[in-house]
């Protein structure tokens, strides 16, 4: 899978990091529960989490990958639960704050969309 930071400029990444709120997360934690409605997604920065679908994970998250996109980006309900595995540095967006970001910075609205289609066509 491809990290959303790949393919934007140096000045978009600048943008995407000043849009986003920096949050830490203890390990065992859950930002994502499966089958909730989709209001916020994270960029990981560091550290690794899992993603898991009926209690089993199927992937595995690091830093540069994003999660909870793909709920908003395709309007559905969460089809994963995300839990920290290690103690993380990510980036939290809002829905709204995505939603201006991917208007202000295209190439990021590109990537976006890219890792959605990659995590659907994965899980």
């Amino acid at each position: 899978m491809t990290g959303i930071f790949d393919g934007l400029s140096a000045k978009d990444t600048r943008r995407v990091h000043a849009a986003g709120t920096s949050v830490r997360l203890p390990r065992d934690w859950s930002p994502i529960h499966e089958r909730t409605p989709a209001d916020k997604a994270y960029i990981l920065l560091e550290g690794e989490a899992s993603v898991r679908r009926g209690g089993q994970e199927v992937a595995r998250l690091g830093p540069g990958d994003v999660f909870g996109e793909a709920g908003l980006v395709n309007h559905k309900l969460r089809n994963a639960s995300i839990v920290t595995t290690t103690p993380v540095r990510a980036l939290h967006f809002t829905a709204e704050q995505l939603e201006r970001l991917c208007a202000d910075v295209p190439a990021f609205r590109s990537a976006l969309d890219r890792a959605a289609q990659e995590r659907l066509g994965t899980t």
